[in-house]
């Protein structure tokens, strides 16, 4: 999907895909207001952001740029994953959808989440999928999910599961998973 590179409103709000440049726009402050993200360095931000470029459509990291302030505003990620099942069908994950708090209740979080569904469908996706927390279920309900089955976990050492050494009580956490076919039908 080509970058959309349009306004939104009128505003002098940008949603595109992610440059290199974005590094020194607030990207990584805006991941922050999200979950843990380390501090990286210009280095390792140039190589990761190749490596996923190499991706090509398959793995798409969007922005929201203000184009006043120059600073990114809202982001959020989806990931193809190919299938051998439902004819080599095709599934679009959204991840790491995260909106300034400074600019929450524009509705930039609706656009972000729909550019990205509307990019997995234009890869022939036949739904789409995310996980999020209880206090995040209304809003992707008003961006057309429902809630479906459950999501589980691991975070346990890789070397222990590697060698099959197993799980403790404590690695497995239960969370709310959300899909919508490219019909919009749950599914």
């Amino acid at each position: 999907m080509e970058n959309s590179n349009s306004s939104i409103e009128g505003n002098n709000l940008r949603v595109r895909k992610l440059e290199l440049s974005d590094k020194s726009k607030g990207f990584l402050e805006l991941l922050r207001q999200l979950t843990v993200c380390d501090s990286v360095s210009d280095k390792e931000f140039e190589d990761r952001f190749k490596e996923i470029s190499m991706y090509g459509d398959d793995h798409v990291i969007c922005v929201i740029e203000d184009e006043i302030s120059g600073k990114i505003i809202a982001s959020g990620s989806v990931f193809i994953e190919k299938k051998f099942i439902r004819k080599c069908g095709k599934v679009g994950h959204i991840e790491d959808v995260v909106v300034d708090a400074g600019s929450r209740g524009m509705q930039l979080g609706k656009k972000i989440v729909g550019f990205l569904a509307d990019h997995a469908r234009s890869m022939g996706c036949y739904k789409v999928i995310l996980d999020c927390s209880d206090e995040n279920k209304m809003f992707y309900e008003k961006c057309g999910f429902k809630k479906k089955e459950i999501q589980m976990h691991r975070t346990d050492d890789p070397l222990k599961t590697i060698v099959g050494l197993g799980l403790t009580d404590d690695t497995v956490a239960v969370d709310t998973v959300t899909c919508l076919n490219m019909d919009g039908f749950v599914y």
